[in-house]
């Protein structure tokens, strides 16, 4: 009697292998069945959260880069400043124009308003 009271089936606790489970047969036991949706629940939910973890980090790698690339456009523009300074001088532009033979001069008299 104890021998038809089980099913074929139902395998005892603790002898779940890893061709057993492979196979599909964990999807016939009680508790899967029982807690399906829960299971199923909790899968969506880890993906979810896996999916938003990996889109953050994409978006802060993002901001490093851009951060680096502000840093680096900073520089230059500063670079770029001091060179535009120095040769906005007086000076240098006297030099420039001797350099290329152009046959102008300083003036002797300062600028005046025409109209007031």
């Amino acid at each position: 009697m104890n021998g038809e009271n089980q099913s074929p089936e139902k395998k005892p606790k603790g002898s779940w292998s890893l061709l057993y489970i492979l196979s599909g047969g964990i999807l016939k036991e009680d508790f899967v069945r029982r807690h399906a949706e829960m299971i199923g629940l909790v899968v969506l939910l880890s993906l979810l959260y896996i999916g938003n973890r990996h889109a953050c980090l994409m978006k802060l790698w993002e901001i490093d880069r851009l951060q680096q690339q502000l840093k680096d456009v900073k520089y230059e523009s500063v670079a770029l400043s001091g060179q535009l300074t120095g040769s906005n001088r007086q000076s240098q532009i006297e030099e420039l124009v001797k350099a290329q033979g152009l046959d102008l001069e300083t003036a002797k008299t300062p600028p005046y308003m025409l109209y007031k």
